[in-house]
């Protein structure tokens, strides 16, 4: 299961980088786009409208050759994409709006997740409905997220003793007391697999909800080469539409990527995912100005940037 202490922030070095050619290469016989796609963690449901766009078709369709590159840990996606050393990137919203703030030329072009997976995470026993009903025992916030911040930042938490977030659901099983930062396809699902019966209380509802699992480009490339930009992000959309209809070949492909993660799991965070990405009236891949202003204001207040760029620049839908 994911382990969100390692999967984020390796975003702030990029000012310094130079700009390099794009990697999309046309191939010398006239075929396909060669595309190269960098994630910020390693095969999981989150990704699985990618592999059902490349297994299933939809990118050879459209003319391109995708390679997808697993990541992990410190994988500087925001960097790989800005010098032009991958053509596309998965990242949140929130590092997009960060990255711009500090100059760097990057773009959103399709969110995965209309809204954000992240929530916390109590036992359903204490019965707690909100976090400002929180009074007691501990709850463990990854350092340096910004999802982290707005809680410290929006809720008192009087009486409640706050510890780093260590990425792991041990303390959650033996500590009816201990409350942490999760991942809604994630550590819910390891703790129900152990027994325990959590109640999430998801970050939109308390007022953070950036776009999760977006398509980023850089800049230039997104005005050099539109088109295939465009192809690639209608492409995307009918791997996504692909996945919500039948998860299972991707997520077996995945599963060979990630044997970490059982099929049963994988069915499992595929379904929890789903009103995220598909949300009902929602267009599959959509963005918002006011979203991004929204996220801007409040990255602005919990002092993770000092102005926030226009939101109309953050992304485009091409």
């Amino acid at each position: 299961m994911r382990k969100m202490i390692m999967r984020r922030r390796s975003l702030l070095l990029a000012l310094s980088l130079l700009a390099l050619a794009p990697a999309c290469k046309r191939t010398p016989a006239g075929g396909a786009n060669k595309v190269k796609v960098q994630l910020n963690w390693v095969a999981e449901p989150e990704f699985g409208g990618l592999y059902a766009a490349r297994d299933a078709g939809a990118y050879q369709r459209a003319g391109l050759d995708v390679e997808i590159v697993a990541g992990g840990a410190g994988v500087p996606v925001i960097q790989l994409v800005a010098t032009g050393k991958v053509d596309f990137a998965i990242a949140g919203a929130d590092d997009v709006v960060i990255a711009r703030a500090r100059g760097i030329d990057v773009v959103a072009v399709f969110a995965t997740f209309q809204s954000s997976p992240l929530g916390v995470m109590v036992h359903d026993s204490r019965g707690v409905g909100k976090l400002e009903d929180l009074a007691s025992g501990t709850l463990a916030i990854e350092p340096g997220l910004p999802f982290g911040a707005w809680l410290k930042k929006k809720y008192a938490f009087k009486g409640v003793t706050l510890v780093p977030y260590d990425g792991g659901v041990a303390k959650f099983l033996a500590d009816k007391e201990h409350a942490q930062q999760c991942y809604v396809t994630s550590e819910p699902i390891a703790v129900r697999k152990k027994g325990a019966t959590p109640k999430v209380i998801a970050a939109r509802d308390t007022g953070f909800d950036p776009y999760a699992a977006v398509v980023v480009v850089r800049g230039a490339l997104l005005k050099e080469k539109r088109e295939l930009v465009k192809s690639f992000v209608a492409a995307t959309a009918e791997g996504w539409k692909s996945y919500l209809a039948d998860p299972k070949p991707a997520n077996a492909t995945m599963g060979k990527l990630n044997p970490a993660m059982d099929q049963e799991t994988f069915t499992a965070a595929a379904e929890a995912q789903r009103p995220l990405v598909a949300p009902p009236g929602a267009t599959l891949g959509s963005m918002s100005e006011e979203r991004f202003r929204t996220l801007g204001a409040q990255l602005v207040e919990i002092g993770i940037i000092d102005k926030a760029p226009p939101a109309a620049e953050c992304f485009q839908q091409p």
